[in-house]
């Protein structure tokens, strides 16, 4: 008799993008399995287009043909298949959302200009990373001065919905940030960059092509 094989969702990611690697950071949490499809964001598949017109990564195509095309949302169906260890209890709360919608407005309006200076030439890189820091890691740094994460001593949606855009910032000027005042922004930062958890959301796959075989992931 042929072995029976359950249908995947597909996801359709990119692995250096923000939002991208918080929605696969919520699967690997849930160890929720979908059939991955690394994106070359300059080469668009159509099969991509065709389920999200929007062109963004990342989209998750469940079985029922039903699509999601936003990370937190995508975070909230990963977490709601599986969430052991509380992460929607802990990190989905009103004032975490709050600070989910200036991580998503304001400090990733600031966060591109501040990386791409040279294209917002009406302000110095300084003042973009100046706006940053006020609508975003000040207010990070007072909770995380007396918890370890946004919800508490424990990780939680927040967090991860957080991290990979302070992570980008971060990047930008490696050397300032490590001697910024931020200690315990640092501190949450580094946890979550050295983390097994991110390793395994971070792991590279080649670009997928039509006919491709079938790559699970988390791996």
């Amino acid at each position: 008799m042929p072995s029976w094989r359950p249908v995947l969702p597909i996801l359709y990611s990119f692995r250096r993008c923000p939002y991208a690697i918080r929605a696969r950071l919520a699967l690997c949490q849930a160890d929720v399995a979908v059939a991955l499809r690394e994106v070359v964001l300059s080469n668009k598949p159509a099969a991509m287009l065709a389920a999200s017109a929007a062109g963004t990564v990342p989209v998750l195509q469940l079985p029922s043909g039903e699509v999601i095309a936003q990370s937190l949302d995508i975070m909230r169906w990963a977490l709601g298949q599986q969430d052991a260890d509380g992460w929607l209890a802990r990190g989905d709360t009103a004032g975490q959302r709050a600070l989910i919608d200036t991580c998503d407005g304001a400090f990733k309006h600031a966060l591109d200009r501040y990386k791409y200076a040279e294209r917002h030439p009406e302000r110095s890189a300084h003042a973009w990373r100046d706006d940053a820091v006020a609508c975003l890691i000040a207010p990070l740094e007072a909770q995380l001065s007396a918890t370890a994460h946004l919800g508490g001593e424990q990780p939680g949606l927040a967090d991860a919905a957080i991290f990979p855009f302070v992570r980008q910032f971060a990047a930008v000027d490696a050397a300032w940030w490590a001697a910024s005042p931020w200690t315990a922004t640092r501190r949450w930062h580094d946890r979550w960059a050295t983390s097994a958890l991110m390793a395994t959301c971070m792991h590279k796959f080649a670009p997928w092509q039509p006919g491709a075989s079938v790559t699970v992931f988390p791996p």
